[in-house]
């Protein structure tokens, strides 16, 4: 056997190398491709990103070498096709994760989200929030190190998830009305801090939690191929919105674009926190239904368990519960239909309680956001349920990943 190096294999060698080259600047294209499921094969990849076949492959084989997807070299042909099959590419299930933090007024979680959004483990959930954010932040961020040190996963980052708008350049928490944390509290820098103090490596991030679920649906679920997604949900307690344009979360020139929870809906309704009354925050969340439903709330489990349960055992059976639905849809769909007059969205979605009443009367909500709105009534807007569990969990992991789907190599370096 000869030791000189076979010519062929050198040349095969450059030649893949020049390929890479050639599609390194859409390694970063790529991978979201096959993030958010748009390029489940090399066929639709060369297509999508628009290059040769030896370049789209070049690509995904750079791919798997940093652990990031994997390549079925033999897939096998479907059923009645023709010609070669397609090489298929999928998340790898043993790559990198982010680490995901979400605070709410009932407590807060911590998890790990791989690539495709998928929750790879979750840590137990606590039911009190601490009125100091560094001793909240510090708690949830110990429970994802510790799911780290369990797994053993590489993380490439960090994302919060609150219950308040989050200053874009600053961090800041500006109105965390249903928790107990101060004004302007520097949440991402408190986070930033407790993520550094745990060993975790890479860069931490922090944002609202409806944005962050609306993100994350736009990518994951309910409003994957929408171009102009309007988000609403209710947790625990308030009323919060999002939109994703072109695929980009709008946030304002701050941060605080999309503060829904505050239009008024119920002129003569209840006070709300921001010192108005009749908001959508105080007229459409748990604690509003349960109160309209005659129900007194149990310390048992959180607001939005009750009020979900009621609905979906009682819905048919009690007067009451039926009232309750109804008012809450009404207040819920004069709020929508205002925001479509604005927005003109190509579809809105719902989290949380504001899910649970499309389910109880899909026809009713529809109605009233068609009765109301201008271009609901010239030909009507898809409404529609969020389809991610802990959503805004997702959207945070979206945070720490978008450095690695910009640029794999830089970050991953």
């Amino acid at each position: 056997m000869s030791g000189k190096a076979d010519p062929r294999a050198a040349g095969e060698g450059t030649t893949s190398r020049t390929r890479l080259d050639r599609g390194r600047g859409a390694l970063g294209p790529a991978l979201q491709l096959v993030h958010t499921g748009r390029a489940p094969t090399r066929a639709v990849l060369t297509a999508e990103l628009g290059v040769t076949r030896a370049t789209a492959g070049a690509v995904a084989a750079e791919l798997e070498a940093l652990g990031l997807i994997r390549v079925d070299a033999r897939p096998g042909a479907a059923a009645g096709s023709q010609g070669r099959p397609s090489h298929r590419l999928a998340i790898a299930e043993d790559g990198p994760v982010a680490l995901a933090a979400q605070v709410h007024a009932d407590g807060f979680r911590a998890a790990l989200v791989g690539l495709g959004g998928r929750i790879v483990a979750t840590a137990p959930g606590c039911e009190t929030v601490d009125a100091d954010p560094a001793k909240v932040l510090g708690s949830v961020v110990e429970a994802g190190a510790e799911l780290l040190r369990t797994t053993g996963r590489r993380c490439v980052g960090a994302g919060l998830a609150v219950p308040t708008a989050v200053a874009v350049v600053d961090g800041l928490a500006l109105n965390p009305l249903h928790l107990a944390w101060p004004v302007g509290a520097p949440v991402k820098r408190i986070f930033e801090e407790c993520v550094r103090a745990a060993g975790i490596t890479g860069p931490a991030f922090a944002a609202n939690d409806v944005n962050l679920a609306a993100l994350a649906e736009h990518r994951h679920g309910a409003g994957r191929g929408a171009r102009d997604l309007l988000c609403v949900a209710t947790g625990h307690r308030g009323v919060g919105g999002a939109l994703v344009l072109d695929g980009r979360l709008h946030t304002g020139s701050s941060g605080l674009a999309l503060e829904v929870g505050h239009l008024t809906v119920n002129p003569e309704g209840r006070p709300c926190h921001c010192g108005s009354r009749g908001c959508l925050d105080v007229e459409a969340d748990p604690l509003a239904f349960l109160t309209a439903a005659g129900r007194e709330p149990g310390p048992e489990v959180s607001l939005l368990q009750q009020a979900d349960d009621l609905i979906r055992h009682h819905h048919h059976d009690d007067p009451a519960v039926r009232t309750a639905v109804a008012a809450l849809i009404d207040r819920l769909g004069l709020g929508l239909a205002g925001l479509v007059n604005i927005l003109n969205p190509d579809r809105i979605i719902l989290g949380g309680l504001h899910r649970t009443l499309l389910d109880a009367d899909p026809a009713r909500l529809r109605a009233v956001v068609a009765d109301r709105s201008l271009w609901g009534q010239s030909g009507g807007v898809p409404i529609l349920p969020c389809t991610l569990s802990h959503n805004s969990l997702v959207g945070a992991a979206e945070l720490a990943w978008q450095p690695v789907l910009d640029d794999p190599l830089t970050a991953l370096a």
